[in-house]
């Protein structure tokens, strides 16, 4: 579905005005939450990061389906790449959600090995365990 040339460039010039207006958005919301426009004011992290999560998503929403012209492919075509973008997505929540688990299992295990135990004597064959016989 093709526009005429004067269409195409007012429709381009408006997607280019509503990214630079969501760039000008991010920095500013970055800045805020910092505390750098407001001094002592700050945003929690966690919202911090879903809202330039967000903007940028919805930049990369209008990038893809403006200027890439996914919009007017048939949808397997686009479902096809939207899919593995997810899965993406969905491996990189998966890893460091996995990353911080194992960091937490290392601390205890550290911990653990911190702490002095005692082994109960074993016999090997006919032998006792060396620890044990030079403590007789």
């Amino acid at each position: 579905m093709g526009h005429d040339y004067e269409t195409s460039k007012k429709l381009v010039l408006k997607i280019i005005i509503i990214l630079g207006i969501i760039t000008l958005a991010e920095v500013f919301f970055a800045l805020l939450g910092k505390g750098y426009i407001v001094e002592g004011w700050h945003f929690p992290t966690v919202i911090m990061g879903g809202v330039m999560i967000i903007m940028s998503a919805v930049k990369a929403y209008l990038i893809i389906y403006e200027f890439m012209h996914m919009k007017y492919e048939v949808p397997g075509l686009v479902k096809s790449v939207l899919l593995p973008t997810f899965l993406l997505v969905w491996g990189i929540i998966a890893f460091l959600y996995e990353g911080n688990d194992w960091g937490n299992r290392r601390d205890l295990i550290s911990d653990k090995n911190k702490e002095e135990r005692f082994e109960e004597p074993r016999e090997t064959g006919l032998i006792y365990d060396l620890k044990y016989s030079e403590n007789q």
